[in-house]
């Protein structure tokens, strides 16, 4: 396992030594875990997103194209 440093503020810190009872660097470690699960998940988020946007796209364009042309041909019938 690794072990980095954290600088807090000192008048933080005398805040600290008034609860003893807290593990200040198992609460550390715990939040660094979880925002670093959750940025992991954000990624995913992204990943998908951008996935199902580009499908979004595509989509999009392939109505576009079969629209195409689709009003000259009702006017010609006579439909509109």
């Amino acid at each position: 396992m690794v072990s980095i440093t954290v600088s807090v503020p000192e008048d933080t810190r005398e805040l600290m030594k008034k609860f003893p009872e807290m593990n200040w660097s198992g609460f550390v470690k715990k939040s660094i875990e979880e925002k670093v699960k959750e940025m992991k998940e954000i990624e995913h988020l992204k990943k998908n997103l951008r996935n199902e946007q580009e499908t979004a796209d595509w989509a999009v364009k392939l109505q576009h194209a079969s629209r195409e042309g689709r009003i000259e041909t009702l006017k010609k019938k006579g439909l509109l």
